[in-house]
This record gives structure tokens, C-alpha cells and sequence, in this order.
């Protein structure tokens, strides 16, 4: 079996490892699907007595992470080592009380895969702006997330990332 077959099997089954982690684990947060080849993410975020806010209601910091690092997750998957994928920006605006449990899915499907190939060859990079939804248990939406990410060519990231250190190493002219 090759190097690459073994990760990717590894990385399919790992996913569930995220539930384990602090910071999910006690908010609620978990992910409860995941598509092998990361076109598709699926986040629950529990409401428990540990993670509501003072009047009872889900907590917005919980709300804000169960939304916060799986698109690029999965972009920096589907895309492949050719490109440069960060989180950027994100900006969440409640609309109702979150009373219930509640969900978000993360879709990146093929055909949105080739648009963002086809940005960053014409354009080396670009921010990409996602609107996400959470859903509360009847499927009423909870919060308005805009997710902001940051997308690049690796031959750009790596031009531009040598630039910066060519111009760092070399002296300026009131150091001469």
C-alpha cells in the first residue's frame, strides 16, 4: 500500500479523533459525518447545561466554533498541495435563541471545487467569502456565519513567501 493510500485512510478515520478534543468536547461540539473525500461535513453542537449561556440558551462562542475550522479543512483536503488555504476572517450574527440542539453542514462540491482552482490559476489568490447557516433541531436557522478564507497557488505562496525573506535578509540603505 502506497505512503499517500495509507494517510488518506488514516485521515478518514481520524476525523472522529476531533471529538476528543478539548475544546469541542467540552462545548458539545462534534462532527458526526464526514465524506472520505472531505465534499461534505456535518457539525452538531449539543445544548447542555455546561454550554448555555446565562439565560439558558446556547452559548455564541460554542455557536462560533462548531462553524470555525472545517471549510478550510476541507478545502486545504479537496484542493490538493498545489494550493495554500487559511482562515482569514469570520463574522456570526445570531438570529434567534439557539433552544435546542443545533447543526451545520459544509458542503464543497466538485463543481465548486473546479471555480476555486480556476480563481486561484487566473488570479494566484483570493479571499473567498462563504455564507454558512446553523440550524436549530426544527430547522430554523439559529446564526448567520460569513466565513472568510484566504485561497493561493502554492507557486505564488512560495514567490511570494521568498520575496519577503530576500528582502528581510538584505540590508537597507540607511544600514549601509
Amino acid at each position: 500500500m502506497k505512503v499517500g493510500a495509507i494517510k488518506d485512510r488514516l485521515l478518514g478515520w481520524a476525523w472522529r479523533l476531533w471529538n476528543l478534543w478539548p475544546p469541542f468536547l467540552g462545548a458539545g461540539i462534534r462532527l458526526t459525518q464526514v465524506a472520505p473525500d472531505w465534499s461534505r461535513v456535518e457539525v452538531q453542537l449539543k445544548l447542555r447545561f455546561w454550554n448555555t449561556n446565562y439565560v439558558g440558551t446556547q452559548f455564541g462562542g460554542s455557536l462560533f466554533a462548531m462553524s470555525d475550522p472545517f471549510l478550510m479543512v476541507m478545502a486545504l483536503r479537496r484542493l490538493g498541495r498545489d494550493y495554500v488555504v487559511w482562515d482569514k476572517a469570520s463574522r456570526i450574527r445570531f438570529v434567534r435563541p439557539g433552544t435546542s440542539d443545533c447543526r451545520v453542514v459544509f458542503e464543497l462540491n466538485d463543481e465548486l471545487l473546479k471555480e476555486l482552482r480556476d480563481r486561484a490559476q487566473a488570479e494566484s489568490k483570493f479571499d473567498w467569502v462563504i455564507p454558512v447557516e446553523i440550524f436549530d433541531r426544527e430547522g430554523r436557522v439559529v446564526a448567520r456565519v460569513e466565513k472568510t478564507l484566504y485561497v493561493a497557488t502554492r507557486a505564488y505562496h512560495m514567490s511570494r513567501k521568498s520575496e519577503t525573506s530576500e528582502s528581510a535578509a538584505s540590508p537597507s540603505r540607511s544600514e549601509t
